[in-house]
């Protein structure tokens, strides 16, 4: 009897420490120490929290999902922890960096219902990055869920602010083409504004926590075939929560709500933190946690390359052009150029396939535009209806590799539904198949997909150069809008913009057309600042003869793979300053969207002591005055990219690597040095 007693003791002792263990949750922290996450079930919501250093990064907020099978975000208990480390290097191409070291401790919780219904939260947690998902086993004889609708959320401190691009409403734009990822960035707006469309916002979302002193990045990586992209919602209830696609986006074909095999996960959701943007711009969280899906082919070259159609636009789509910009890649050195669309009506087939040739007899690799399809949008830019069938794409690609070619870009897809994840994916793995690499245009952001396809060499998913040939605006927006990028949609994932014009307005004679504001410098930086491992820029033949010969000098020798990528000074939509390695010297890249000059000393320890080139902006005789007349007078003159005059000359930087500089208003410098 005395024995039952004990035992009853110990039972009910037991429960009470499980009630207890529900009630305070789990923690995680990095390797530091410094970024914390807590997790628990509060009135049978799964719920996490995260601190940096003590300070608030997330407030609690609900994680879970509904499914078909059950409601997986309330009425659930946390019953079992496990515990991991992880510390892995890797190599890696195409993106920021090439050697990682990645080192992160694992908590995964799991949560079951009174069902007997389990799912588990998985959390990675390295120092400055934490990525999350949902691992669901089989459910009794259940072998498959559909994700009716995630809770997962993101609640921040009261305060914070935010830089955010809008998803745009469905099948509307150009060609009914949207949503595409090309809308303009809040800078620093209030949490509780209302989104352009009110469809939430698209990732990656940067937040300035200002009560806190602290910076969030938040996105998403691993998506594939097996979930659609997701975004965020519109604030409420203090923060943000996960929104699957609209049912109109892909012309109503395909549904929302993922679906997936049982045992499976969904994608990881990432945060970034940090006391500074330092951790923001250096993460390499998106390929951290993803892995290769296949083994590539063959060896996939990064390089730079030249693209008619920025420029010349349609009317580029002929032999002659072609030809020229083939010839203007072998004069830079470039082994890369693009040919865009309608090359099937004009030069036509044939003659393009002999234009391919000649393009590799000139060691020039040609890449081919394509249309994705056209049931999601009204486009009627050729080739259309290749892409989306397998039967016509393995046949297209197996053209395109007799005939020299080494890469794809596939244009106007129609959303982020689960169907469109699948298509890019097909797309990807048959041309690797063929040897071929593939950018994306008119597209969803990269989700780790460097990492996760071999193959792949980027994505716009950008409000790009494209539009500042098309309005004005544009071009008097570019400086901000430049300095958003590098902290934001370029350093979770490759950024195919097609920058660094050297034209002065935005036409084909270089003589018409919208007005740069920007200076040479400005242009140059751009190179440094954005990453993209296939690179076809904003030039033109004409700019052998009209640019500066230190810029085209500059960009026939500036590269486009980096080892390491170091955030120097910058704050989102005012200034940026970047700097990336290659081998063994660094590239400095800085720009100035504010309307003063702005004076700088540059932390630059990895050159201390060493010289180095430096290109900068001076004005030209007479700007200042007009410049000083103007703000006499209450108003502020624009700046024309004719007002600057680059020069290059030596500088040696002081030994403790402190370097004073002055960026001009929509002005650049860049720094070209050995590393130490």
């Amino acid at each position: 009897m005395k024995t039952k007693i004990i035992k009853t003791k110990a039972i009910v002792l037991s429960a009470l420490l499980a009630a207890a263990l529900n009630v305070s949750g789990e923690s995680v922290s990095g390797p530091d120490g410094r970024l914390v996450v807590d997790v628990t079930a509060q009135d049978g919501t799964p719920v996490y929290s995260v601190t940096y250093d003590g300070k608030n990064a997330i407030l609690p907020a609900p994680l879970g999902f509904e499914s078909d099978i059950d409601d997986f975000s309330k009425g659930m208990t946390l019953v079992g922890t496990k515990r991991s480390t992880i510390d892995k290097s890797y190599t890696q191409s195409r993106i920021k960096k090439g050697e990682i070291d990645f080192k992160a401790n694992v908590m995964e919780c799991t949560f079951r219902n009174d069902k007997g219904h389990e799912m588990t939260v998985e959390f990675v947690v390295a120092d400055n990055d934490l990525a999350f998902r949902y691992a669901v086993p089989t459910q009794g004889p259940t072998s498959a869920i559909r994700i009716l609708d995630e809770k997962t959320s993101f609640r921040l401190p009261e305060g914070t602010t935010t830089f955010l691009t809008p998803q745009s409403k469905a099948m509307i734009g150009w060609k009914r083409s949207k949503p595409s990822y090309e809308e303009e960035y809040s800078h620093d707006a209030p949490m509780d504004t209302t989104s352009k469309y009110g469809n939430g916002y698209t990732f990656p979302a940067l937040f300035n926590l200002n009560p806190e002193g602290l910076w969030v990045l938040v996105s998403e990586t691993g998506v594939d075939g097996r979930y659609c992209a997701s975004r965020l919602g519109e604030f409420r209830d203090a923060g943000y929560e996960i929104e699957f696609p609209m049912p109109e986006e892909n012309n109503g074909n395909g549904t929302s709500e993922p679906a997936f095999a049982l045992p499976g996960h969904t994608p990881w959701r990432t945060l970034t933190v940090g006391n500074s943007l330092k951790p923001v711009v250096e993460t390499t969280i998106p390929w951290d946690v993803v892995a290769p899906l296949y083994e590539p082919s063959t060896d996939y070259m990064p390089g730079k390359g030249t693209w008619a159609w920025i420029l010349w636009q349609d009317a580029s789509s002929n032999y002659e052009d072609l030809k020229t910009f083939i010839d203007f890649a072998a004069d830079m050195g470039y082994e890369y150029s693009l040919i865009d669309a309608n090359w099937d009506k004009n030069p036509g087939r044939e003659k393009t396939a002999e234009l391919m040739r000649y393009a590799v007899s000139r060691g020039v690799s040609p890449f081919m535009w394509y249309s994705s399809s056209g049931y999601w949008n009204d486009i009627r830019q050729t080739p259309v209806n290749h892409m989306d069938n397998p039967v016509v794409r393995k046949k297209e690609m197996k053209w395109l590799k007799e005939n020299g070619a080494k890469g794809i870009k596939v244009d106007f897809f129609g959303g982020d539904k689960q169907e469109t994840m699948r298509l890019y994916e097909q797309i990807l793995s048959d041309a690797d198949d063929y040897g071929l690499m593939v950018i994306f245009h008119g597209c969803t952001l990269p989700r780790g997909w460097e990492r996760m396809y071999p193959n792949y060499v980027g994505s716009e998913a950008v409000l790009a150069s494209e539009n500042l040939i098309f309005d004005q605006h544009f071009c008097d927006e570019e400086a901000r809008n430049a300095t958003l990028h590098p902290f934001i949609r370029n350093t979770v994932g490759s950024m195919e913009y097609g920058g660094s014009f050297m034209n002065r307005r935005m036409n084909r004679g270089n003589d018409g057309g919208n007005y740069r504001r920007t200076s040479d410098i400005f242009e140059l930086a751009l190179a440094i600042l954005f990453q993209n491992s296939v690179q076809n820029f904003a030039l033109a033949p004409n700019n052998l003869s009209d640019a500066p010969e230190i810029c085209m000098d500059f960009l026939k020798d500036v590269p486009v793979s980096w080892d390491e990528t170091v955030f120097i000074d910058g704050y989102p939509g005012k200034y940026a300053v970047i700097g990336r390695r290659n081998a063994d010297k660094w590239y400095i890249g800085a720009i100035n969207a504010t309307s003063e000059p702005l004076k700088l000393e540059l932390p630059l320890p990895m050159i201390a002591g060493e010289k180095v080139k430096l290109y900068n902006d001076t004005y030209r005789k007479g700007v200042s005055g007009e410049i000083r007349k103007a703000a006499r007078k209450g108003e502020m003159r624009p700046a024309l990219a004719d007002d600057f005059v680059p020069s290059l000359h030596d500088a040696s930087i002081p030994s403790d690597g402190v370097f004073p500089v002055t960026i001009l208003p929509s002005g650049g410098i860049v720094i070209v040095g050995a590393a130490k």
